[in-house]
């Protein structure tokens, strides 16, 4: 990867742990339902499916009784070098407000798609249809989060108006906005998971329990090599899982 990574005092992070994931999806709906996406009509058709938050099954790849089974959540990584910020022509994705999140500015979007082939984790989906909602779901919408329409490009964003809300909330409450308390700003997919297998929030603060989660020596990054330095950290002590966080040769 090229490129100079950008440095934030504040860099908002998630920790997974795959050992505790059960696969159930809770984060996947909740996901959904926070940010808008409409409901999926077939989840095979991929002109139709969008899940900024998806649950992919790993396998170590033997036989009983060794058979070995593990599940990886994977939203946007909030790379530390984005390759979709710097192929897209109108600067609809960015990466320079403090807090680290790469952005997706809808109303900038013209379609082109050079940031979902450039993306190497497939969170980046584009709409090829207007969204549709069944009857009476309208009421279920958000109005902290646009509705995307056909034609531009959507992605995981740390349901960044939470963090808005959580500064609101500081503010009001006397507190300095640049400084949550641990747990004041989570993502939706970490609070609704049942088993605690997701984590959330400030890499660079000692108060904020990820700090110490990401110096496990289990801790590992989808894809390292690339080099894009991603701010979505993954927990296994399975060796085979953390192999398969990287194209590793059968050899190495």
């Amino acid at each position: 990867m090229s490129g100079q990574k950008m440095e934030f005092p504040i860099t908002w992070g998630m920790v997974i742990d795959i050992d505790k994931c059960t696969g159930c999806g809770a984060c996947m709906a909740s996901c959904q339902t926070e940010n808008n996406v409409e409901p999926q009509r077939e989840a095979s058709n991929k002109l139709r499916s969008t899940s900024w938050m998806t649950v992919y099954e790993l396998t170590n790849g033997k036989s009983f009784p060794d058979h070995d089974i593990a599940y990886l959540p994977r939203p946007c990584q909030q790379c530390g070098n984005p390759p979709c910020v710097s192929v897209c022509p109108v600067i609809a994705t960015e990466k320079n407000e403090n807090g680290g999140i790469v952005s997706q500015v809808y109303p900038r979007c013209i379609g082109c798609r050079y940031c979902v082939a450039a993306c190497p984790y497939h969170v980046r989906y584009f709409g090829w249809f207007d969204p549709v909602w069944p009857e009476g779901m309208q009421k279920t919408l958000s109005p902290l989060t646009s509705v995307r329409p056909r034609g531009v490009v959507e992605k995981c964003t740390f349901c960044h108006h939470r963090w808005t809300l959580a500064k609101d909330a500081a503010r009001a409450n006397g507190k300095d906005p640049d400084n949550l308390d641990d747990g004041a700003y989570v993502t939706t997919c970490v609070q609704n998971c049942p088993s605690g297998a997701l984590a959330f929030g400030d890499l660079k603060n000692p108060k904020h329990k990820v700090h110490e989660l990401i110096k496990s020596p289990y801790a590992y990054r989808l894809l390292e090599r690339l080099g894009t330095d991603t701010q979505v950290y993954y927990i296994s002590r399975r060796e085979w899982v953390r192999k398969l966080g990287d194209n590793y040769l059968k050899s190495e």
